[in-house]
């Protein structure tokens, strides 16, 4: 397994890209502070903190496992992420 450094890097970097995504979209379509790319950044935002909170939690019976269910949490949320993204692109 990965190390817990590793998961907190891929946590960074995932909800880093999607943040920049939407950056980028609205240098492209000349929508600089949108309303809807800032209400995603938000929720990258918020996942970003949930997912550091499940990392850095400290009571858990079976690490693997649930650090095994963080990235799936992570996977899941960004994928989210990324078609609320793609629907504002089109």
């Amino acid at each position: 397994m990965a190390s817990i450094r590793d998961l907190k890097k891929d946590v960074n970097f995932v909800l880093g890209d999607i943040i920049e995504a939407v950056y980028l979209w609205e240098a492209g379509s000349n929508n600089k502070d949108s309303e809807e790319g800032t209400v995603i950044i938000d929720k990258a935002i918020n996942v970003f903190d949930e997912l550091m909170a499940k990392i850095h939690q400290k009571d858990v019976d079976n690490r693997k496992a649930h650090f095994r269910e963080i990235r799936n949490l992570l996977e899941e949320k960004a994928t989210g992420l990324v078609e609320d993204l793609n629907k504002l692109a089109s």
